[in-house]
């Protein structure tokens, strides 16, 4: 890989994923009620080494680490928040299917396991602990919730 198209990827990557997260982090901080959720987006691939994908891994674990310290005492949310990403493989979304139509569909998690997920979060049901990083395994068209 090219020194230019490592820096432009890194960028690009960090631009869509640190800076978005840090935004995220900077309302809920101010905004964020009591108890509140703050839920960003991870990678599990992010967990290990991305030789292949460098800035991505880097940013992805830029997203990991800000969960964490989000999750710390005066980090600035309000007390008893929740401070959670979410680190799926692959996600069923309609640009993933045209860009990759011939990809085993069945190991993707669905969108709407997400927005459930979600929703129960909000609602204070089945939470898992503050500052965890939530890897969403799908096999077969089952999705597994698995702490990292």
């Amino acid at each position: 890989m090219a020194v230019v198209d490592l820096a432009k990827n890194s960028d690009l990557m960090w631009k869509q994923s640190v800076w978005s997260s840090l935004i995220a982090a900077a309302i809920a901080a101010h905004h964020l009620k009591e108890g509140g959720l703050i839920s960003l987006t991870g990678a599990k691939a992010a967990l290990e080494a991305t030789p292949g994908m460098i800035g991505y891994g880097v940013a992805k674990a830029a997203v990991h680490s800000l969960t964490k310290t989000l999750a710390a005492n005066g980090s600035g949310l309000p007390a008893n928040s929740l401070s959670v990403a979410i680190l799926p493989v692959t996600l069923d979304t309609p640009m993933n299917r045209k860009w990759m139509p011939k990809a085993d569909h069945t190991s993707w998690t669905p969108l709407q396991f997400v927005a459930e997920l979600l929703f129960n979060w909000s609602t204070g049901k089945d939470r898992p602990a503050n500052g965890s990083l939530m890897q969403l395994i799908t096999n077969n068209s089952q999705t597994s919730l698995i702490p990292a």
